[in-house]
């Protein structure tokens, strides 16, 4: 079976946020389809869209799969379900645990289910910043730009607040 490369989004603002990302990048680990080959540094995020509710902890992983795209997916969203029984409320709610995949190959692709690129990942410091950690060269199949330079794009105009959680914390 041919392996892939995808980047993922994983956050939390719900509990013990930081453990929320650890226990899911473990399960990741444990998976028999994923590897994880990278993980960034984690950091507090201020909330967006809807910003009455806690901070973030967010970061981002590199992960070799077998998983097709939407297979990928689904799997991510079943692992949510594992780790939060009664989800989001609504979207941009809280969450225990938030998984998105940013990038998957050099893949662009628009379903109705899915988009990779992620969609918004341009207009988001909390993906981009963590993502800077562990592909600042891997270049966006559609805006030809590396994360770096999607993020100093974004400075040009209002930045949401980031912040590296201390290793102790």
């Amino acid at each position: 079976m041919d392996q892939h490369i995808a980047y993922l989004s994983i956050g939390s603002n719900k509990g013990d946020k930081k453990k929320n990302l650890e226990k899911a990048i473990l399960l990741l680990k444990d998976h028999d389809k994923m590897d994880v080959l990278a993980v960034s540094s984690f950091y507090q995020t201020q909330p967006q869209n809807f910003t009455d509710q806690d901070w973030f902890v967010n970061a981002a992983l590199k992960i070799s799969t077998v998983f097709d795209p939407a297979d990928l997916m689904a799997e991510l969203k079943n692992l949510e379900t594992r780790l939060d029984k009664t989800g989001k409320v609504f979207r941009f709610g809280p969450r225990v645990i938030d998984l998105d995949i940013i990038y998957y190959d050099d893949v662009a692709l628009k379903t109705d289910m899915l988009e990779i690129p992620h969609p918004r990942m341009h207009e988001r410091c909390f993906v981009l910043i963590p993502m800077c950690d562990i592909a600042g060269t891997k270049i966006h199949p559609v805006f030809k730009k590396t994360p770096a330079q999607l993020l100093k794009n974004m400075e040009k105009q209002e930045a949401q607040e980031v912040i590296l959680l201390d290793e102790e914390a």
